[in-house]
């Protein structure tokens, strides 16, 4: 098992954060299932993590990392067991495979861990076990969610100077916990979609994205880049009556309130709303839970931000590593998943990449890494674009290992035992084979 001690920190953190926020957990029961049954399986082994990475904090952080699980571990357990689903029945029986798909021990690579987030972050989310040893919903953002959303938000962040990705992400957070589709929750007064639009404000910023020839409120590129235009025509608007001295206070903040309450009711207040209970029970609530989301938001995107998908692969390529990403922090388990999704609680990394090429492609993969080593045309690794599979981790009978390759030197994966669906560095060794 693996912990990165900085990742640790920040994470226990988070934690704090997010009980001291108040957030009222909710978590799917499969996804608790499965992330109980992994912390129950391997506590022993999650604990000496947890103490091996603080022994490798300088020693000012190392007191305070003490404390902070001493203080933290009573309160998120309360939490985990007052929110988590009751099982019914026995615990399901582990597949195993007809042939081992991957070594227990993996050719070390650095990862990218994806660290928690820490205010209202919707549903299904939870804590991955490599990273703290007890699994609430209140702690982490739904991270699949999130990396379906970044490479528009990334967009939508570059409008303009005072609304960036993270801004974005923590508000998509708040209105809506990423929850996207025709199913997504319709609030009581009619707000729409991830982005909660009211049809009037739709019909202005609503727009054709993603070329797919409608505007879809319910989709995910379309509301983005509407959140994005409102946000940043509301911020011009905020500078342009701070510079006449109409109102004051922090544009960001003003221009959040706005989204929630409009901005006249920001210009009639000269500043942030205020006369009405509304705006003491909602708006300025609304504006605090963005702006103490926005710091673990800016962590979450870093490693998604940097991906370069180029246009021309955004297509089937972009739509395999959406779907490996509905699973980032699902714990590993050895013959785990086919192409309908996580079997025994969880993937190997063939099992993901059999998963995320079916869904995306409808193309069925022989399930074993050696075995997908013979699908598709073999490319140089410098060439490989998002969306190929690398192979690495090479053995007598072939590779050992699979991931899918996400641009700049980096992999979406089931690494081990012990471990979980993650991002991560590709392996020295690795080779690249094109699918789609």
């Amino acid at each position: 098992m693996s912990v990165d001690p900085s990742s640790f920190v920040v994470t226990l953190g988070a934690a704090v954060g997010a009980l001291v926020l108040g957030v009222d957990p909710q978590i799917g029961v499969e996804q608790a299932e499965a992330v109980s049954h992994a912390v129950e399986q391997s506590a022993s082994q999650v604990l000496d993590g947890v103490a091996a990475a603080i022994g490798t904090l300088p020693e000012d952080a190392r007191v305070s990392a003490e404390q902070m699980v001493d203080d933290v571990t009573g309160r998120l357990q309360s939490e985990m067991e007052a929110h988590l689903p009751e099982r019914e029945g026995a615990e399901p029986e582990e597949t195993e495979p007809e042939e081992p798909d991957e070594t227990e021990s993996l050719t070390a690579s650095p990862s990218v861990t994806i660290p928690a987030a820490s205010a209202d972050l919707g549903p299904s989310v939870f804590v991955p076990p490599s990273t703290f040893p007890l699994t609430s919903s209140a702690v982490t953002a739904p991270i699949g969610a999130v990396a379906v959303f970044a490479p528009w938000l990334k967009k939508a962040g570059n409008l303009c100077e005072g609304i960036t990705a993270p801004v974005l992400a923590a508000l998509y957070s708040v209105e809506n916990g990423f929850r996207y589709g025709p199913t997504a929750p319709v609030s009581p007064a009619g707000a729409l979609g991830p982005g909660q639009f009211m049809p009037g404000t739709w019909e202005i910023y609503g727009e054709d994205a993603d070329g797919d020839g409608k505007a879809d409120v319910f989709g995910i590129a379309d509301p983005v880049m509407a959140s994005g235009r409102m946000l940043c025509d509301n911020w011009n608007r905020i500078e342009e009556w701070k510079e006449q001295g109409r109102v004051t206070g922090d544009t960001l903040s003003l221009t959040l309130a706005s989204y929630n309450a409009g901005a006249d009711a920001v210009l009639r207040s000269g500043g942030m709303p205020s006369g009405h209970p509304d705006y003491e029970r909602e708006t300025k609530p609304y504006v605090a839970r963005i702006l103490a989301a926005r710091p673990a938001f800016e962590r979450i995107l870093s490693p998604l931000l940097a991906l370069e998908i180029p246009s021309d692969v955004r297509d089937l390529g972009q739509m395999v590593i959406e779907q490996a990403f509905r699973y980032l922090g699902l714990p590993y388990v050895w013959g785990g998943g086919n192409i309908e999704g996580p079997t025994g609680g969880g993937f190997d990394c063939s099992g993901l990449t059999s998963f995320a090429m079916h869904a995306a492609t409808g193309i069925v993969l022989p399930r074993t890494s050696e075995t997908q080593w013979t699908v598709g045309v073999e490319v140089p690794l410098d060439e490989a674009r998002p969306g190929d599979l690398v192979f690495g981790n090479w053995q007598a009978g072939g590779p050992g290992h699979v991931g899918i390759y996400l641009g700049g030197g980096l992999m979406v994966h089931a690494p081990t035992t012990g471990d979980v669906v993650r991002v991560g560095e590709v392996f020295p060794d690795m080779r690249a084979r094109r699918i789609v």
